[in-house]
This record gives C-alpha cells, structure tokens and sequence, in this order.
C-alpha cells in the first residue's frame, strides 16, 4: 500500500433547476494512509469562479482568472478516506462542456511544498454520455461523388480515365521557382506522410511530372495536365507550382489508399486559382505553449490546405512567448506559470514551473519554414489589454500613482498598457522594432480587443489626457468607475466611452510607429474604435459576430472574416456535454463551419475590402492535445474550403466524403 496522502478531485456541476440555483462542487478525497492538515487547495480550467461566489465548505483565498486557491476551515484535518467538499455558487458563467471544469489540482502545505492531485473530467448531473476526444470520424466509402481526392476542391475538374496507380512521383523542374517548390513539397510529403515515398527516383517507380513555367499567370494559379505517360504542372510562381503538387499529391494519395473510390486520371486538366487572397490561421500560443515542432507542423497541415497566413497570436494575460533582447524579463518571468511565480497555475498547468517561449533562432527557422510553403506570418502583440503577464515583468510600465481595481472579462485586474504613461511608448517603439526585424512579411498586428470598460479609470496619467482629449466631464463620467465581471460583448470599451476614446489615442499613436517602420498594421475590430487606423495601410479581423465585417467593411476597412459563430475553432462541435469545447458564442460543427458564407450581406464596394477568411484556434481548452484535433479538425478544413473555392463550387456530400484522407495534428480521425 502507498504511504502518505494520495489525493484525488472529483467536480460535479448541477445547472440551475425548478428555483435551485447553479452549483459547482468541488471534492477532495485523500485516498492514503496519512491524514494531511494545514493546506490549501488549488485548482484551475477555463470555468471562473466569480469573485462574489458563494462558497460553503471552505474559503476562496484567492482568485486570478480560472486559477483559484481554497482553504479548509481551521484546524481541518483531511483524515485517509475523508473527503472535503466544497460548494461554489457563482462562476463567471455556467458550464456547458466537460472541459469547463477543472483540469489541474494541486495541494499546497504550510511549509511552501505541494502535493500532486489527481483530477478527473467534471460531471455534470444532467449528463452522462461518454467523453469525446479524438478528430471525429469521416470514413472514405467505396462510392465518392467525384472521382479523384482534393481539398479544397479547385476551380475546374475535367479529368477523364483511370491508370495503374503510380507508386510515386518523379519531379522535374525548370527553372527556379519550380526547383524551390520542387524541394518544399518533397519535404513537406517526407514530414506529413513519412512511410508513403509519394516523392521518389524513376528507378524506384516514380512517374514523370514535369513543372513547366508560364509567364502570366497569378501567383497562386496552377494548372494540372494528365497523360498517359507523364504529369505537367504550369504555373508562374513557387506558390502556384506548390500547389499545383499538393494537388497531385492528394489525387495520388487518394488512389493508392483507396484504388475502388479514387482514380489517377490519364488525360484531362485541373485549371485552379483561389477565391480569395487570405486564407488564415491563427494559433493562441499563450493560453496553451505549443513547441516550434508542433507550430512547424500546423504550417504543414495548413500548406496542404492550401492556406496562405499564419496569425500567430504572442501574448496574451497568461503569458509572454516571444524573445526580446532588450526586455529578457518578459520571457524570464512571463512565459512561465506555477505556484509561487508572478502567474499561478491556469489552464491545466500544474505547481511545477510550465511554459515556455520561441527563441530568436526558433523564429527565424519557423518564418523561413513558411515562406518555403506559401504562407507568411502574421505576429500579433495583444495591446494595450490581454498585458497581465507582460506587466507583471515589467511593472515600470503602470502609472505608479494608479489606484483601484479594474477586472477583465477573463478574470484578470488591471491588464492593460497605460495609453499616458511615456516610458509604454518607448517600450512598444523596441519591441515593434525587434517583431518586425524576425517577420519581414510587413504586418504588426497590435491586437486591441477586450479593453475592459473601466480601464485606467484610477490612474491620474489616464484621467489627465482624458480630460485634455474629451473634456471635464468625460474625466468625471470616467473617474472611479470599476468593473469586476463580464461577458463577451458586455463589459469591454464601447465606441465613444472614456475608454473607447484612451484606446483610440493610444492605437494611433502606435499604428504610426509601425507604419514608420514601413510595416501594415493589424488588429481585431476594436481596433476600427475612434477612427484610430488609417485605412489604407491596415486591416482588421472580425470576430464578435457576422454583422461586424459587413458594417466595417462598409466604412472602408479591408476585413478578415473569422467569426466566433463559425471560425472559432476552441467552439465545441456540439450542444452535447461530452463535446469538449467553450461556448460563449454558441457552437459550429464541420457541417456549420462549412457551410457558412462569408460574402453574405456585402455589397459590391463592400467586397472590394473583403480579403478573406481565417480560422482561429483560441487554446483555453486544448489541456488535451486529443481535445485539439477533436476542435480543429475537420473545422480548418471547412474554413479553407470556403477560402479556396467559390460558392458554387462548394460541396458538403464532397467535402465530408473526402476530408477523411487529410492530416490531422496528434492522432488518426477517431471513431
């Protein structure tokens, strides 16, 4: 029998019933044989406890976000096979996933040590269907509605019989661009499909394909000609050779794994060009670290894809992961969470020291890894909110005479950069300059969402300018004012609040810095707030609804479509319990993500500013890597479809009966 406390969490939710309110209870089982006394219990997930929760059983110490810590009353001794049951009423809002709950448990002892805890899925009482992980499945049948495997689907399929299926492929380039392709597709097979040898020597059975320049074409434009004895691929530009071969490969692909469903064509075309210009992805490394391995691998799943940008989202409240050289606290302290640290435990991080960051040499390889596939990066600094991390490395950077509380919609007080305090500027001026130096793709993307309501409303520098700005009565509307909890949509800066109108001066002042650089800036919606960007030299991401893009794109700002409705690919697949996921702006299966059109609504000037879509993979829940693929896949499929392929070209009974065949990140499409 193991010595010492073996301890284990148990969380049970009960929605709200027939005039009982809500419930979220909280067991912890000592399941050795010694008793322990003197603790205090941690624990974190996406769910928060609300800062005006009722809570029997114990005490809510602390609270930072979805990281809480609990102790027991005085003298409470967790005696072997006892359990401590703790009842909370309030969290920031209901539970409606298994992954809501909490993920990661830890106990602390008097002297500093901790405990391990193990933690199981929350319950709820009004399900009990078992858990989902795992990429779902789409089987490929014997009988497809077309004869040959590509997503996303091109422009033209006129393809015509069937040969012997090849056992791979023998390229031939001409010219430069074609040689570049020629090398980032063979490695790119080589690192999706180790064991296929799609990309191999005649002598070893590869059949000829000859990539062929022709002046003219657009850059991503490709066209595929079949025949009996040879493959040829023309086009102007590596991107259009490059897929011009990612289309070869999956039509190759296809045959070999399924020779009754699909065919490799011995005469005939595929003409293709995209619909659209951006067709993105956007990866949150902060909530969750993804090693420069696993983002190399999502460049590859998204080139295969046929996808252009990478949004790759650097910080955030949670942590800092970009180096700097001129601030090495803000990897130091911010790119790291464990108990006892500047940032607690969250979002399945346990006691021990958790995160990580991307070195300056990591970058480069990445950034490089990208442009050999087509796709450029877009970095993204969330500012002036989503900064607790970076300021607790670099407190400097608060108005030292702030006074109050401000809270976040996500739980986390006083978050964001100062709009009056000069040494934030100087700060920003390094960092753009050090950002753009690594990304030579020409886009700063400041962030700008979510500056909660009551912001800077205690600091004397922010009350100042807004007084010099708007007035004296704007600085008495805005003086004093706080905000402890909120929701999505419901708590940040509206257009022409005090707030709204400190942001506005604070994304000019540096949406001039980038463009100084010679650099684009983006930034989410709220960027649009106060006229703050000049039009011509930005573009913006809309997010909180499908409405949003229309409108500013009829105020004349270029839009990147990725509604959380549709293209928030941490929304759960489904209603359903079981289904991991968050929730706050509903839910979107493949099937819904697919089928949304992102043109709806926009008129002919409006379109002229409409760039494209993007999927966007929020980490919050993905504690699991299993939880990732059951969220992103086939969903970034279905988003760059739409980004690919016009509308009437769209097929779901295609697209649902082919996407069986493509990558995923961690596992195999699940049962």
């Amino acid at each position: 029998m193991t010595s010492g406390p073996v301890l284990h969490l148990a969380t049970i939710w009960t929605p709200a019933q027939e005039g009982l309110p809500l419930s979220y209870t909280i067991q912890l089982t000592n399941n050795g044989t010694s008793p322990i006394s003197g603790f205090k219990l941690g624990l974190s997930g996406p769910a928060r406890i609300d800062l005006t929760a009722e809570v029997e059983g114990g005490t809510l110490e602390k609270r930072l976000s979805n990281h809480s810590l609990f102790a027991p009353s005085a003298g409470y001794v967790l005696a072997p096979g006892a359990t401590w049951e703790i009842v909370a009423r309030g969290l920031s809002y209901g539970l409606q996933h298994w992954s809501d709950g909490a993920n990661t448990a830890y106990v602390v002892l008097t002297d500093g040590t901790t405990l391990p805890v193990v933690t199981t899925p929350t319950r709820s009482t009004a399900a009990n269907a078992p858990l989902l992980k795992g990429a779902a499945r789409f089987p490929v049948t014997a009988k497809a509605p077309v004869p040959v495997s590509i997503i996303p689907w091109p422009k033209e399929v006129a393809v015509s019989g069937a040969r012997t299926v090849p056992a791979g492929l023998t390229l031939i380039a001409d010219g430069a661009e074609a040689s570049a392709a020629v090398t980032a597709f063979t490695q790119l097979v080589a690192d999706l499909f180790p064991v296929e040898a799609l990309v191999r020597p005649t002598a070893e059975g590869g059949f000829p394909v000859h990539l062929k320049a022709a002046a003219g074409l657009g850059k991503e434009v490709y066209q595929v000609a079949f025949a009996a004895d040879a493959v040829t691929i023309t086009a102007s530009a590596h991107a259009g050779f490059l897929y011009g071969l990612i289309t070869l490969g999956q039509v190759l692909r296809g045959a070999k794994q399924y020779p009754n469903t699909f065919v490799f064509p011995v005469g005939g075309t595929i003409t293709d060009a995209p619909g659209f210009v951006w067709r993105g992805t956007h990866l949150d490394v902060a909530r969750q670290f993804y090693t420069g391995a696993e983002v190399s691998q999502l460049l590859k799943i998204m080139a295969w894809n046929k996808m252009n940008r990478f949004h790759w989202h650097l910080s955030e409240d949670e942590a800092w992961r970009l180096e700097i050289d001129a601030y090495p606290e803000l990897t130091r302290i911010g790119a790291w969470r464990g108990e006892g640290l500047a940032l607690p435990p969250m979002l399945g991080s346990g006691p021990e020291p958790t995160g990580g960051y991307y070195s300056k040499a990591v970058v480069r390889e990445i950034v490089a890894l990208a442009g050999s596939l087509g796709i450029q990066v877009v970095p993204e600094i969330d500012i002036p909110g989503h900064c607790y991390a970076l300021l607790e490395a670099l407190p400097h950077l608060r108005d030292p005479n702030e006074t109050g509380e401000y809270q976040s919609v996500q739980g986390f007080p006083n978050n964001c950069l100062n709009p009056a305090h000069e040494p934030v500027y100087t700060f920003l001026e390094t960092v753009i300059g050090e950002v753009l130096e690594l990304f030579p793709g020409g886009i700063f993307h400041l962030g700008a969402d979510e500056v909660p309501l009551a912001a800077w409303s205690g600091s004397p520098l922010a009350l100042n300018l807004l007084e010099k700005l708007a007035g004296p009565e704007m600085r008495k509307r805005h003086e004093g004012l706080t905000n402890t909890t909120g929701n999505h949509g419901g708590a940040d800066a509206i257009e022409d609040s005090p707030t709204a109108i400190l942001q506005a001066h604070f994304i000019r002042r540096v949406h001039a810095m980038i463009a100084a650089k010679g650099a684009i800036t983006g930034g989410w919606e709220e960027a649009a707030h106060g006229n703050a960007v000049n039009k011509s030299n930005s573009y913006l991401v809309g997010w909180r609804n499908v409405e949003i893009n229309a409108a500013l794109a009829a105020e004349g700002y270029d839009i990147v479509v990725a509604p959380g409705q549709r293209y928030y690919l941490d929304m759960a697949n489904g209603l359903s319990w079981a289904e991991p996921g968050a929730s706050w702006a509903g839910w979107s299966g493949p099937e819904e993500t697919y089928e949304f059109e992102p043109r709806e609504g926009m008129g002919p000037d409006q379109l002229k500013h409409l760039l494209g879509v993007q999927s966007c993979i929020w980490s919050e829940p993905m504690v699991d890597r299993a939880i990732f693929d059951r969220l992103v896949f086939p969903r970034l499929s279905a988003v760059a479809e739409t980004g690919w392929t016009v509308p009437e070209r769209k097929s779901w009974t295609r697209f649902s009966a082919l996407v069986g065949l493509m990558p995923i990140m961690y596992g195999n499409w699940a049962d």
